[in-house]
């Protein structure tokens, strides 16, 4: 499978089950676990390039088998997920994929959604992939591929930046969103949409899968 991720970082949130998901995880170059996830990834039989983390949810088990894969961070100021991504810029890596950050606890869905805006400066591109989308974030006028019907979210993480939208069911021109539900539940019309932003500011859409359906 072709990927156009050189770097995969999976934290320990909900791991995917999708078929995509799990493809592009098989075919990664280089696997970063944040601490407890080696866990998951080592039962199921997924590669380990690296651990990083302070290594408080992490059996000892693990910790004795990759030992020489293990990044031992202890300071607090920010959280296993931002280590670990870190460490994939100071690696060299330039597109990178998220998985497993959200999920299970709602506070760490959210922080994890918002830090994506500060991983933009790092990398060439980064995604948050769940089961049931993924989040892109932009800090300029951007152009996403999508597909008819595809729901489409859009979370200005500072809101004093101004949105023109082309290509969704309901386009806004010079919109700011001051609260986040204001962008959401909106859906693309062909095969691509505009955001075109005026000022500097941070964003991050979302881009449901196309065949989920509300359970």
């Amino acid at each position: 499978m072709k990927t156009d991720f050189d770097c995969v970082v999976v934290a320990n949130g909900l791991f995917p089950t999708t078929e995509d998901a799990l493809a592009l995880l098989r075919n990664a170059s280089f696997v970063i676990a944040c601490d407890g996830a080696a866990q998951k990834l080592f039962e199921d039989g997924y590669r380990i390039d690296a651990i990083v983390g302070d290594l408080d949810s992490m059996p000892h088990d693990i910790i004795k088998k990759y030992t020489p894969n293990i990044h031992h961070l202890t300071e607090q100021m920010t959280n296993d997920l931002t280590k670990s991504v870190h460490y994939a810029h100071e690696k060299g890596y330039k597109h990178l994929l998220i998985l497993g950050a959200t999920g299970l606890r709602e506070d760490h869905t959210i922080g994890n959604v918002s830090l994506l805006t500060n991983y933009i400066n790092w990398f060439d591109s980064v995604q948050m992939m769940s089961d049931f989308g993924v989040f892109i974030p932009l800090k300029a006028s951007s152009t996403l591929s999508s597909e008819p019907g595809q729901q489409i979210s859009i979370f200005a993480v500072t809101p004093q930046i101004e949105i023109t939208t082309t290509g969704l069911r309901w386009d806004v021109t010079d919109r700011r969103f001051e609260c986040w539900w204001q962008g959401t539940l909106n859906e693309a019309i062909g095969t691509e949409f505009t955001l075109s932003f005026k000022g500097d500011g941070r964003v991050v859409v979302y881009k449901a899968l196309v065949d989920y359906k509300r359970r």
